[in-house]
């Protein structure tokens, strides 16, 4: 199994995510194989992307919900923004924290909820790009294909500088290989990198290169166009690339369907976005931004699609086409969604965590050296007599804790600052 990943992506990171990718997709390719004798690496990318996405779902779930009670909640946020607007005194941002995490609790949220589902898909999609790039590094089915020609080469005389010359006559990009190497292993799969990389003209010159394997050079290769090609487009292959070989070579069908690749994906994605739900309104500068972003992103794609492998802008296109299909479903669900129900189930949940913060703040207000004899907060920072009298309540039940108890510890270690402070 080492030699498999000779030539995969050894990052710390990314690198472990990449072989389990690669696993997990050389697991569909086979069985796809050896149930439905499907040899398509193309299908195994969009069945595979259907999984990923299917695991998102409850990610995709929380993220959608907080969009939708974001946009109950944001008058009431905007509300306490004004509230406390050019007060930067200790006390007053400390309440406004406070009335802000209890709108928070109300609905039962968390402010970073909508993040979480980017920060997981990030690392996935670089690593992606890695598996793609390289498929036969990850995809052992795949490279079993070049097992018998790749022996053949390796077996003429100065096969090392003819696949030398190969490789730069090719111009690969994200190919780098070493010839020199004097490990048999390595070797052979440096041959595979370039092998899978090559274009319809490259295959051609490797029959001039090698031939003497003309014939296992034509039966590898005609078997590679049935695995590796989605219709006429080399999934290994970058648009851009495949455009400018076509262009030259008078291909404008060819030319017509690289292009399309990168417009699906923008257009899919545009799509996707437009069934999501927005969080805020057009006045607060988080939702400024979202949009902003949502406009970039799709843009971004379609730049970038021109330059990453097919294989890569069919994921995103899978994943685009399954994400709107989950958001027709989501939205569904969302608009019979009753928001009082869950704000009322989300009181007691509230009430406790306010409590447990309210442990805190004293132990901050003491820390500080805050005099217990301060003026009231809703005189001095114009903190609501709701919350005061939370407030208040939440301190005189910590006074009368049980021994013993987390309250009671909490409030020895006031206490004790207290008197250290006296002193």
């Amino acid at each position: 199994m080492a030699a498999l990943y000779l030539t995969a992506y050894n990052g710390a990171i990314l690198g472990p995510i990449a072989k389990f990718l690669g696993w997990l997709m050389n697991g569909i390719y086979v069985g796809m194989n050896q149930l439905f004798g499907i040899r398509s690496v193309a299908v195994a990318i969009i069945l595979f992307t259907i999984i990923i996405y299917m695991a998102f779902f409850p990610l995709t779930w929380r993220q959608q919900k907080f969009s939708i009670l974001s946009q109950k909640m944001q008058p009431e946020l905007t509300a306490i923004q004004k509230k406390y607007n050019g007060k930067k005194d200790q006390q007053s941002m400390m309440a406004m924290q406070e009335e802000t995490q209890k709108v928070y609790d109300k609905y039962g949220i968390s402010p970073t909820g909508s993040c979480l589902q980017l920060l997981i898909q990030m690392p996935i999609f670089f690593a992606l790009y890695r598996v793609f790039y390289n498929v036969p590094a990850y995809l052992g089915g795949i490279k079993a294909i070049f097992t018998d020609l790749v022996n053949g080469i390796v077996s003429t005389d100065g096969f090392a500088k003819t696949m030398q010359s190969v490789y730069e006559t090719a111009k690969l990009s994200g190919v780098q290989v070493d010839f020199s190497s004097t490990d048999t292993s390595a070797l052979k799969n440096y041959t595979v990198d370039v092998l899978y990389k090559l274009s319809d003209a490259g295959w051609k010159g490797l029959s001039d290169s090698f031939p003497n394997l003309t014939d296992q050079i034509n039966t590898t290769y005609t078997y590679l166009k049935a695995v590796n090609y989605l219709g006429i487009l080399n999934i290994s292959d970058t648009p851009w690339n495949i455009i400018k070989t076509a262009f030259a070579a008078g291909a404008i069908g060819l030319v017509i369907c690289a292009i399309l690749v990168p417009v699906i994906s923008y257009v899919t994605q545009v799509i996707n976005i437009k069934l999501m739900p927005t969080s805020g309104n057009n006045n607060d500068q988080m939702a400024r931004q979202m949009k902003t972003m949502n406009m970039m992103m799709p843009l971004m794609s379609l730049v970038i699609a021109f330059t990453v492998p097919v294989g890569l802008s069919l994921y995103w296109i899978a994943g685009s086409v399954t994400r709107t299909v989950q958001q027709v479903f989501l939205n569904r669900h969302f608009a019979k969604m009753d928001l009082d129900a869950i704000i009322e189930k989300n009181k007691e949940k509230a009430e406790e965590k306010a409590e447990k913060r309210g442990y805190k703040r004293e132990q901050i207000l003491a820390a500080g050296q805050i005099s217990t004899k301060r003026v009231s907060m809703a005189d001095k920072a114009g903190v609501s007599e709701e919350v005061q009298a939370e407030l208040d309540a939440l301190t005189e039940a910590r006074k009368n804790a049980p021994e013993g108890s987390m309250t009671a510890k909490a409030n020895m270690v006031a206490e004790f600052n207290n008197r250290n402070t006296k002193k």
